[in-house]
């Protein structure tokens, strides 16, 4: 009796009908050259051993893997698995599996990440940049091997490929110019690795938010962290050192807003009365601490779903890299809760 770890071959369907493997293969893929009738054994006799198709031989022969590999910094950040749910909303809808792949924001994951999806054959690459990541060598040999890379949130004009990125500009000036509105006149900004091009792009928004509106700008209230819970309760307790303190931040994402939310409650400052506070990327605990957080909606599960169509386009065209880079700017969505509403509502 075989083995049950053993796994069911067409040849062994072969042996049990007593035709050759090829017949066999030709079968369970509704050849036309086969009959109805050998179609139904063969059928019939795979699912009574428990037939598995090789999914991997299969792509080898031809030629696609019907597999996208997915690259995210983080599977616990729900910005992500947003972008991943559209990812996968479209791949199902085009009969594709997705693998997906955490860096955890360390180049050495990444590149480990890059080989195994280059080792699996997958067809395609989308990925987010880690903030860590300076050299890119390791995406450059996805894009020399002819397989279609489209990054998402992070781009990066080097590399010359597709991306669906959110305006991080637009919505870092619109955070800052609703806190000015608020009255603020002492805005702090908690920004991140200026290697990052979407960070960069908050701190150009908010210092010309400042600029448009009259409101110097004070190097003082700028601190660069690590875009972290723990980083954004350091830059704070900073900032409540200072001799003027701000009456406002703009933090360049939420996790570095909630470690400043948690400096402040520490100190006993009121939030809004006392410092309003913006975060930036809508992550799902934002509506439910106290008080609720205001922030930026990036439009994640739109943002995955777009890269996942400029793929599936280049699949239809072969020529991804002839073609030429698209670059899709989603709109973002300032979002006003209870953490920066310095002025209520109705009352002048």
């Amino acid at each position: 009796m075989r083995n049950e770890i053993e796994k069911i071959t067409i040849s062994d369907i072969a042996r049990e009908l007593n035709i050759t493997a090829a017949t066999v293969s030709r079968a369970l893929n509704d050849h036309p050259g086969i009959r109805d009738s050998t179609k139904r054994a063969v059928k019939e006799t795979a699912r009574k051993l428990n037939y598995q198709p090789n999914k991997i031989a299969s792509s080898l022969r031809l030629g696609r893997s019907k597999i996208i590999g997915v690259i995210i910094p983080s599977a616990e950040i729900n910005f992500f698995g947003s972008v991943v749910h559209g990812i996968e909303k479209v791949a199902n809808e085009n009969n594709y599996s997705v693998l997906i792949y955490q860096s955890n924001e360390h180049i050495e994951f990444e590149k480990k990440g890059v080989k195994t999806f280059l080792q699996s054959r997958v067809d395609g690459v989308l990925a987010s940049i880690s903030k860590e990541t300076i050299n890119l060598d390791h995406y450059r040999e996805i894009i020399n091997r002819g397989v279609p890379l489209v990054l998402f949130d992070r781009g990066n004009d080097q590399l010359g490929v597709s991306s669906v990125l959110v305006d991080d500009y637009a919505g870092a000036f619109e955070a800052t110019r609703h806190l000015i509105m608020q009255g603020c006149k002492r805005i702090a900004h908690i920004g991140g690795q200026q290697h990052v091009g979407i960070f960069n792009q908050r701190l150009k928004g908010y210092v010309d938010a400042l600029n448009v509106h009259g409101i110097g700008v004070d190097d003082d209230l700028i601190l660069y962290g690590k875009v972290s819970i723990d980083s954004g309760r350091d830059c704070m307790q900073h900032l409540l050192s200072i001799s003027s303190r701000p009456d406002a931040v703009f933090a360049v994402e939420d996790f570095t807003a909630v470690g400043a939310i948690q400096a402040m409650k520490a100190a006993n400052i009121r939030i809004p009365e006392d410092i309003a506070i913006v975060g930036f990327a809508n992550e799902t605990f934002g509506e439910f601490i106290t008080p609720s957080l205001s922030t930026v909606n990036q439009q994640t599960t739109v943002m995955g779903e777009s890269a996942a169509r400029i793929f599936f386009e280049a699949m239809k065209t072969n020529a991804y890299y002839k073609d030429g880079p698209r670059k899709l700017i989603l709109e973002p969505k300032l979002i006003v809760r209870q953490s920066s509403m310095k002025i209520k509502k109705g009352i002048l």
